[in-house]
C-alpha cells in the first residue's frame, strides 16, 4: 500500500511538472509574439546616441528575454560588441550628431573599458560631440566618461575614484571544519589558483605578481584620464588618495575632474542647445538596443569573409554550460577551415582558462586552421593560462594594454571528503580488480604512489604547454620557461617579453587579419550565432530557474557550493587563472 501511494504521488507530481512546463512554453510563445516582431529603428535628423552605463558589461549578450526579466530580477547585462558597433555606426551616420553618456551603476573589466574608451576616442575624430552626465561617477564610469568634451555632474553628485584592489576568498578554514582536504598538484611558483584551498592568505609570489600587474593597469587608467582631462598622473593619484567620494562637488570643479554642475532634468535642454534646436520633437535619442537594427553606412558587398569567433568563458569539454566547449569550438573552427569564402579568422579570446585537455583540443584546431588561412587572436579582459594556450599558435596576437594574459602553468585538484563522511556517520568500502581501480575516488586520501603519478602527469602537461608556447611564439623553450611559472602579465608587459605582438582592440585585430589575407574589401561574420530569447527559453530556463533558486536559498554560501561543484566537474588538470579574481 505504501508503494501504491508513492507511485500515485509521483504520478500526480509528474503531471503538475509537465503542465507547468507547457504553461511556461505557452507563455514564452505569447511573449515571443508580443516582443519579437518589432520594426527596425529609423534614424531621424538630430539624433543623439544615448549610451546608458548601467548593469554589467559582458563580451556578448544573447537577445533579451522579456519573460525571464519579468520573473527574475537580476542585474542587466550589456554587450561590449553591441556598444562598439553602435559607436561605429554613430560615427559614420550623418543623422547622428553626438553621443550622450549617462553613467550609472556600472561594472566592467579594465580591458573592456579600454576597448570602449578607444572607440569613443575614435568617434571624436568625426568632429561630433560627446557629453556625459552622472549623479554618481563610479570609477569605471568616470574612466569612460572622461573622454567626453564636457563632463556634467549633479550639484550633489559623487565621483568615486579609489584605485584598484583584488579581493580573494580563502576556503581552507571552512573546508577544515567540514572535514574536506583538497589535494594539490601544480607547476609554477605564481600559479595561485589553488591557494584558496590550502592557504588562508595570499602567498608572497602571488602578492608580487598582483602588485605588478595592478600597478600597470592603474597607470593605463590614469594616463588615459590625464590625456583627456589635462590633469597630470601625479595629481590624479593625489586626488584619488584624498578619497574624492566624500568631498564636495566644488572640489571636482576646482580640480578639473568635471566641467559643469547640472541637474539631470536640465541635461536634455543643454543637448538641444548644442544641436541648435528648441522643440522636443526635433531631438531624438537612439539607445544601443535601437542601433542594433540600424544598418552600417558602408556595408560591404564582397563575398570574401573575415570570421570573428568569440571564445568567452571557462574552457571545458562537452559540458554545454555556456563557456568555451572544446567540442563545439573544434567543430566551428574546422568548418571555417573548409569554407573557401572565409579568408581569415579573428579569434576573440576572453577566458581565464580551464581544462588542459580541452585547451589542447582547441589549440590543435587553431593550428590546423592557421595552416590554411591567417588567424589573429584578439585578447579581451583575460586570455590567460588555457586562454593563452589556445592563443599562442595564432599568426598574430593583439591585446589591450590592461588585458591579463600569460599564466603559463597548470594544476590539478582532488578533494578528499573522508573527514566529512566520518562526521556525518557514513562509511564506504570498495573492491577493485587492480591497484588503481578507484583512482580519483573522493572518499579517501590519495596514496603516495598515486600522488607521485599525478605530479608526473602535471609535470608532463606543463612541459607540453611550454612546447606549444615555444613553437607558437618562435621563442626557445628555456626563454619561455623563464616568463612562465604561472605568472600573470598585462598586455603591456606581455608585449615587452614577446607573448603578444600588438596593442589594440578587436578592430585592430580585424585590420591585421585583413592585411595578412591581403583583403581591402570584406564582410564580417560573427560566430557563434546568437540565439534568440525564445530558443534560450526552451533549452536553458530550467538551469537558470534552479540556479536563481539556489542563490536565493543559500545566499553567499552559494559561491562555495558552486566552487566545489566546479572542482568535481572539471578535468583532472587545469590551466586557469585564480578563482573569483575580481579587480575593482
Amino acid at each position: 500500500m505504501k508503494d501504491f501511494f508513492k507511485s500515485l504521488f509521483a504520478s500526480i507530481l509528474g503531471c503538475f511538472v509537465v503542465i507547468a512546463i507547457f504553461l511556461l512554453i505557452g507563455l514564452g510563445i505569447i511573449v515571443a509574439l508580443a516582443f519579437g516582431s518589432s520594426d527596425n529603428f529609423t534614424l531621424k535628423e538630430n539624433t543623439v546616441l544615448n549610451i546608458r552605463l548601467e548593469g554589467i558589461l559582458s563580451e556578448r549578450v544573447e537577445e533579451k528575454n522579456p519573460l525571464l526579466e519579468m520573473i527574475i530580477q537580476s542585474p542587466m547585462e550589456i554587450g561590449l560588441d553591441d556598444i562598439l558597433s553602435s559607436i561605429k555606426k554613430a560615427k559614420e551616420n550623418d543623422k547622428i550628431k553626438g553621443i550622450y553618456i549617462y553613467s550609472g551603476l556600472f561594472s566592467a573589466s579594465p580591458a573592456s573599458l579600454k576597448e570602449m574608451r578607444d572607440a569613443l576616442v575614435d568617434f571624436k575624430e568625426s568632429g561630433k560631440f560627446i557629453v556625459s552626465y552622472s549623479d554618481l561617477y563610479l570609477q569605471d564610469g568616470y574612466y569612460l566618461s572622461s573622454v567626453s568634451d564636457e563632463m556634467i555632474i549633479n550639484p550633489q553628485g559623487v565621483i568615486n575614484l579609489h584605485g584598484l584592489s583584488v579581493s580573494r576568498t580563502f576556503y581552507k578554514g571552512l573546508l577544515e571544519k567540514l572535514g574536506v582536504e583538497v589535494q594539490i598538484f601544480k607547476v609554477g611558483t605564481f600559479k595561485s589558483a589553488v591557494e584558496p584551498f590550502i592557504l588562508d592568505k595570499m602567498s608572497d609570489a602571488n602578492k608580487e605578481q598582483l602588485e605588478s600587474y595592478m600597478s600597470d593597469m592603474w597607470n593605463t587608467t590614469l594616463t588615459d584620464i590625464s590625456d583627456s582631462r589635462n590633469i597630470s598622473v601625479g595629481r590624479l593619484n593625489l586626488i584619488t588618495d584624498s578619497l574624492p567620494a566624500l568631498r564636495k562637488t566644488e572640489m571636482y570643479i576646482g580640480n578639473d575632474l568635471v566641467d559643469t554642475l547640472m541637474y539631470e532634468i536640465d541635461v536634455e535642454d543643454y543637448i538641444k542647445s548644442k544641436l541648435g534646436v528648441d522643440k522636443d520633437e526635433d531631438l531624438q535619442f537612439a539607445s544601443v538596443d535601437n542601433m542594433i537594427s540600424v544598418p552600417n553606412v558602408n556595408e560591404s558587398k564582397s563575398e570574401d569573409i573575415i570570421a570573428v569567433v568569440y571564445a568567452s568563458g571557462e574552457i571545458m569539454t562537452g559540458l554545454g554550460n555556456g563557456g568555451i566547449d572544446s567540442k563545439h569550438y573544434v567543430k566551428e573552427l574546422k568548418e571555417l577551415e573548409e569554407d573557401d569564402k572565409v579568408k581569415a579568422v579573428v579569434l576573440r579570446v576572453n577566458s581565464p582558462g580551464g581544462g588542459a585537455y580541452a585547451s589542447e583540443q582547441i589549440w590543435k584546431a587553431v593550428s590546423d586552421l592557421k595552416d590554411k588561412k591567417p588567424v589573429v587572436v584578439s585578447m579581451g579582459d583575460y586570455a590567460a593560462s588555457g586562454g593563452y594556450y589556445i592563443s599562442c599558435v595564432a599568426s598574430k596576437i593583439v591585446a589591450q594594454p590592461n588585458t591579463l594574459t600569460g599564466s603559463i602553468g597548470i594544476f590539478g585538484m582532488f578533494p578528499d571528503v573522508e573527514g566529512l563522511i566520518k562526521k556525518v556517520g557514513l562509511a564506504f568500502d570498495q573492491v577493485g580488480t587492480n591497484r588503481f581501480s578507484d583512482f580519483g575516488e573522493f572518499t579517501r586520501p590519495m596514496r603516495d604512489d598515486e600522488k607521485e603519478i599525478m605530479q608526473t602527469y602535471v609535470n608532463n602537461g606543463y612541459e607540453l604547454f611550454l612546447k606549444r608556447c615555444s613553437e607558437g611564439r618562435n621563442i626557445p623553450v628555456d626563454s619561455i620557461a623563464k616568463i612562465a611559472e604561472g605568472r600573470v602579465w598585462t598586455g603591456n608587459q606581455a608585449l615587452k617579453i614577446g607573448l603578444v605582438d600588438e596593442i589594440g582592440g578587436i578592430d585592430k585585430a580585424i585590420e591585421e587579419a585583413a592585411k595578412l589575407a591581403e583583403l581591402s574589401d570584406y564582410q564580417l561574420e560573427k560566430l557563434p550565432k546568437k540565439t534568440d530569447f525564445f530558443e534560450s527559453f526552451i533549452f536553458n530556463q530550467k538551469q537558470l530557474f534552479i540556479q536563481e533558486g539556489m542563490k536565493e536559498y543559500l545566499g553567499e554560501d552559494y559561491k562555495i557550493v558552486e566552487t566545489l561543484k566546479k572542482i568535481k566537474e572539471q578535468d583532472y588538470i587545469q590551466a586557469r587563472l585564480p578563482y573569483d579574481l575580481k579587480i575593482q
